[in-house]
């Protein structure tokens, strides 16, 4: 009763505060470790021994490690070779070198301070990637490689659990008879594949999903404790076991049966750290421990961006991918603590260093958030460039906004040999279509000097494809109002950018995602079987009276009551003209039959 009355604890707990950790910007691992030094020994003492539920939730490592497996096929890792071994052994090398030296010269022996460097020089994989997903920075740059130089260091924990007996003198493993540890990994890659295929072929014909996952947690688990047995890790049989189905027809399958378990189990492994992280020794050693979490910080983040900016990394994206990886990594408690298990540190060394990594990555929103400042007070005191430019000759079309739609335009126009001028206000953008012969100038089109500038009063149409709402709707006003002759085209992002256009007299306009939401709306109700011809007229009959409604809707937009009942009302409407369409369709269809019989 008591472990059920523990566990409810920590859900309550986690589900209370977690999610203003990650509102605050500061993550949901942060949060984890936040609640477990809270309700641990050091904290309100609601859990005194977290010592078996660390071994419980360790699982959730394990299961973590299985889908890091799962990612890495083949084809992923030789795309992203160079990258991932370059960069990121240059990173974990590099940085591992000098925190080693630093922990030499601070006092620790050469095998300690090497293995400490190293673990050191890890970052966390759960913290830096979902914070670069929230802040839409993976596709950067910087954030590719923070990427690349993550799944590097995934890999090397693998071997870093296996060699972690030889900085010490613990009890004896596989690794005192290689033999035995080298023997189940060949038999697992030897046999494990068709093995597993056999197995989730047979699961899958059940056609029960309790049973997949089940499956799922048995091949994990199975793995995990016949590499124990044989004196390895867990967590490398549960990667192998992910390798194994890297290529599987069944791979999203399993890892979307894992998500939950490996979820819930690494929040658990991250309440149990916050536990057993000793409190005391921050209101014992202030000074050190914030010196060493200082220095840590410090020499990840100098050496890091100096090696980015060596092998030719501009300054701004070696920057944030310093302040970004600086933190220490969550597989550093688990490395700590085998440390620990094999005498290579110390109690207290090992409760230090893990009570550094967790201030460490309490930093981290902090460090990205300097780096944010950093960077618009560079641009701030950058000189703005001014506006292009325009051509002297008018050209018969003006597009403003020479993006993803804006391209596809003028592409069509100049197959066609139509001359266009287009503005954009983002300069890289310019540049980089300047690039591919396109006749774009960096400029505001909001701005009516520029637009008489580009000679719209000449042109015959304006094509309106400018990302921002806001922009848009000023462009738009600016046109309506001082060219009234020329014809408008305007790309509407939502339905209320297309009810604003419409108020401004524009009646030309679309929104972006509806002809490819109608598409994929035919082609699901083809799937259905549905006739082809009725899809046609179903859809079209949508679309009309999509139209319609937005048009009448124009006058009761800012109502939000009157929005919604008419929104209601029509859905009904809707209804009703698809089956009226589809009785016209039935009855046509017995009509020619009958014609033809």
């Amino acid at each position: 009763m008591q472990s059920l009355t523990t566990f409810a604890a920590l859900l309550l707990a986690s589900v209370l505060f977690v999610p203003l950790f990650k509102r605050a910007g500061l993550g949901t691992v942060l949060g984890y470790l936040a609640v477990g030094m809270l309700i641990g020994p050091f904290g309100v003492k609601l859990v005194r021994d977290p010592d078996n539920l660390l071994h419980t939730a360790e699982l959730g490592v394990v299961l973590l490690l299985f889908v890091i497996g799962l990612e890495l096929k083949p084809s992923r890792l030789w795309a992203l070779r160079r990258s991932v071994f370059g960069l990121g052994a240059l990173q974990l090398f590099g940085v591992a070198l000098a925190l080693a030296g630093a922990g030499f010269w601070l006092g620790l022996s050469l095998s300690a301070a090497a293995l400490v460097g190293i673990i050191l020089a890890l970052s966390s994989t759960a913290f830096v990637l979902p914070t670069l997903a929230e802040r839409r920075e993976l596709s950067t740059r910087y954030g590719r490689e923070a990427f690349a130089i993550l799944l590097f260091q995934d890999l090397s924990v693998i071997p870093l659990l296996a060699l972690i007996p030889l900085f010490g003198a613990g009890k004896p493993t596989a690794l005192t008879h290689p033999a035995v540890g080298l023997g189940l990994l060949v038999a697992a890659a030897v046999v494990g594949r068709p093995l597993l295929d056999a197995l989730f072929r047979h699961v899958a014909r059940v056609n029960s999903r309790e049973m997949f996952t089940a499956a799922a947690l048995v091949t994990v688990l199975g793995l995990a404790l016949m590499m124990q047995a044989g004196g390895l890790s867990m967590s490398l049989g549960a990667f192998v076991a992910g390798v194994l189905l890297a290529d599987s027809e069944f791979r999203h399958e399993l890892e979307a049966s894992i998500a939950p378990f490996q979820g819930l189990l690494l929040g658990l492994f991250f309440m149990a750290v916050g536990m057993s992280t000793n409190l005391s020794l921050l209101v014992k050693f202030p000074w050190q421990i914030a010196g060493l979490t200082a220095g840590l910080l410090l020499v990840k983040i100098v050496v890091l961006y100096g090696l980015r900016r060596l092998v030719g990394g501009p300054p701004a994206g070696a920057r944030m991918l310093a302040l970004a990886l600086a933190q220490g990594g969550e597989f550093a408690f688990v490395l700590f603590d085998a440390a620990q298990s094999f005498r290579v540190l110390g109690e207290v060394q090992a409760d230090k260093l893990t009570l550094v990594v967790a201030l460490s990555m309490a930093v981290s929103p902090l460090l990205l958030m300097l780096g944010d400042r950093v960077e618009r007070s560079g641009k701030a005191r950058e000189p703005v460039r001014s506006f292009d430019d325009m051509p002297s000759e008018a050209s018969e079309v003006v597009i403003a906004g020479f993006g993803r739609v804006g391209q596809i335009v003028g592409r069509l126009l100049l197959a066609r040999g139509i001359p266009f001028t287009a503005l954009d206000v983002d300069a890289g953008q310019v540049e980089a279509v300047r690039k591919f012969d396109f006749r774009v100038f960096y400029g505001d089109a909001a701005h009516l000097d520029l637009l008489h500038a580009a000679q719209v009063g000449q042109a015959k149409v304006f094509v309106l494809a400018i990302d921002d709402v806001e922009a848009s709707l000023r462009t738009a006003e600016l046109v309506r109002k001082h060219f009234p002759q020329v014809q408008v085209v305007a790309r509407a992002r939502n339905r209320f950018h297309a009810g604003r256009l419409m108020g401004l007299g524009i009646e030309r306009q679309i929104r972006e995602s509806l002809p490819s939401s109608l598409e994929m709306a035919r082609w699901t109700l083809e799937l259905l079987h549905e006739p082809p011809a009725l899809v046609d007229q179903m859809i079209t009959r949508f679309a009309r009276h999509d139209a319609d409604v937005l048009a009448r809707q124009q006058a009761i937009a800012h109502d939000e009551g009157k929005l919604i009942q008419s929104s209601k009302e029509a859905q009904d409407e809707l209804a009703q003209i698809l089956e009226e369409a589809r009785e016209a369709f039935v009855e046509k269809s017995r009509a020619t039959k009958s014609a033809t019989a």
